[in-house]
């Protein structure tokens, strides 16, 4: 059984960070990919730009190769409400970019997607803005992880959000050198309540090695055997993924 709540957000609530737009495509064969990467690329991209969303980042998780459903991520940062809903409406604006036509008019029955999905996400304060990763590393090396961790109730949630700022775990993750993009707490997605973040890697060893070593850091041992932080986190996914030939980053 399904409970709906409608609510109304005053237009003048103000975050005092960037919010954070995931959108996740799904897909299912090559051509539905093609038409993805040539639109983004070529069209939505280069667009995007133009309305001033710079830094964007778009993904493909490495489980595509044997997955069934196979998706697609881009994440873009804006610095309030307003701007993403401004840039969504112009978006729309085909004529105003090129090489959107074979995406925007395709067919019902070879649609460019099976499913689309939109979370959007609101800065954690202890990081306010997404950060470009500081890689040396040829692109197709890098590995991008992206984390939902999702809490069992709202006041729970909270906890979890509490221990990356208050807590030290943002800070635990500067000192090791996780290279974090961004951290966000999810106010509009599926999966609520939860958070996501995304910490960036040379290859899959350096990422290993990474993960080794914050599991092994006193200061994690300390925080996570702290009582008050015990069982905020219900459900966690973990995706690691490759960022594409066009991506920003």
């Amino acid at each position: 059984m399904a409970f709906f709540i409608l609510i109304s957000v005053a237009a003048t609530a103000k975050n005092k960070g960037q919010y954070f737009q995931i959108t996740v495509y799904h897909f299912s064969g090559a051509a539905q990919e093609q038409l993805l990467d040539d639109y983004l690329a070529n069209a939505w991209l280069p667009y995007a730009h133009k309305l001033g969303v710079q830094q964007v980042g778009i993904f493909k998780p490495i489980s595509n190769d044997t997955s069934a459903d196979k998706t697609l991520y881009v994440i873009r940062s804006f610095k309030s409400i307003e701007q993403l809903a401004k840039v969504a409406d112009k978006m729309w604006e085909v004529a105003n970019y090129t090489g959107a036509g074979d995406y925007i008019n395709s067919n019902y029955k070879t649609p460019p997607f099976t499913r689309m999905d939109n979370t959007i996400a609101s800065a954690f304060a202890m990081a306010p803005v997404l950060t470009l990763p500081t890689l040396s590393s040829v692109k197709t090396d890098r590995i991008y992880e992206f984390r939902s961790y999702e809490s069992a109730t709202e006041k729970i949630h909270n906890n979890k959000v509490e221990m990356f700022n208050q807590g030290g775990e943002v800070a635990l993750f500067t000192r090791l050198n996780f290279n974090a993009v961004f951290y966000g707490k999810v106010v509009a997605g599926s999966k609520m309540p939860n958070l996501v973040y995304m910490t960036s890697f040379e290859n899959m060893d350096d990422r290993n090695a990474h993960w080794k070593t914050f599991v092994a850091d006193e200061e994690w041992k300390k925080l996570s055997a702290m009582p008050i932080y015990k069982n905020n986190v219900s459900k966690s996914d973990v995706i690691l993924m490759k960022a594409t030939a066009y991506s920003d980053f």
